[in-house]
């Protein structure tokens, strides 16, 4: 019988020293971009929704991409982000709700210093003293605030019982749900990659954008999807003593009482 990975050990001294730094980091570039556009004169409130549905948009699709991209290739043994970032996704496969007994920086560490790009390119963008370069910096900096969010958003849609306002914004479709991310975890775990809103999944799905990336580098490298990550999944199914791969549709959860997300949903 294979033996189950135990992900979770490679959570090292100096990974959380990383993910510390980096939301020092990450917020410092986020509050520096914010204030930056207070002080700019080409920046109007009448942009703000427009912006915001942009940042929005960049944020669910740079989540779906990033998902997809340690989801499906290399391993943890792969130099550098092995450990530091595919071996958190590889975790989250075998044991779902393992993030929702982490802490607030195992959880957002990764992504608040993410959110760097996102503000650093704002704060070049305002520079430039133009409309469509406020625009540009008014997008990243919504960008940057919905990247900084997106393990966090991500987190509430695996509680049993998330706080009743993240509940509000998960019904009304403003961040992903645990009814619309459980697609995800259905083996083998190929599709709806996007996790702040979710609103990306639907056209990505639609034209097939991460399956023709797959073939494209197989057809290159010669290397296949989601081999270590398929393999242990497998591996706890047979410690387990489930069947080692079954391909389900994803079921629809009927809806809990008081807006409650049921366990089984996740």
């Amino acid at each position: 019988m294979p033996e189950a990975p135990d992900f979770a050990s490679g959570y090292a001294r100096s990974h959380r020293l990383y993910e510390s730094a980096g939301i020092a980091v990450g917020l410092s570039s986020i509050g520096i971009l914010a204030y930056r556009l207070g002080t700019a004169d080409k920046v109007s409130g009448w942009w703000i929704p427009l912006t915001v549905f942009a940042g929005l948009l960049g944020a669910d699709f740079t989540s779906g991409f990033v998902h997809w991209l340690f989801d499906t290739w290399g391993s943890t043994r792969t130099p550098v982000v092995g450990q530091l970032a595919i071996r958190t996704f590889r975790e989250h496969h075998v044991d779902a709700s393992a993030m929702t007994r982490h802490g607030f920086v195992e959880t957002n560490g990764h992504n608040i210093a993410m959110s760097l790009v996102p503000s650093v390119t704002g704060y070049f963008a305002i520079a430039h003293r133009t409309l469509p370069s406020a625009l540009i910096a008014m997008s990243c900096f919504s960008m940057a605030v919905c990247v900084a969010m997106t393990s966090q958003i991500h987190k509430w849609a695996h509680m049993p019982r998330a706080p009743r306002v993240v509940r509000w914004f998960q019904d009304a479709g403003l961040i992903i749900g645990a009814r619309h991310h459980h697609r995800h975890h259905v083996m083998p775990h190929d599709s709806h990659y996007c996790i702040t809103v979710g609103w990306m999944n639907a056209p990505l799905e639609l034209v097939r954008f991460f399956r023709g990336l797959e073939q494209v580098i197989t057809m290159v490298t010669g290397v296949p999807p989601r081999a270590e990550d398929l393999a242990a999944t497998m591996a706890v199914r047979a410690n387990a003593g489930e069947p080692p791969f079954v391909i389900e549709a994803a079921p629809i959860v009927p809806a809990a009482p008081d807006g409650v997300v049921r366990a089984d949903s996740v």
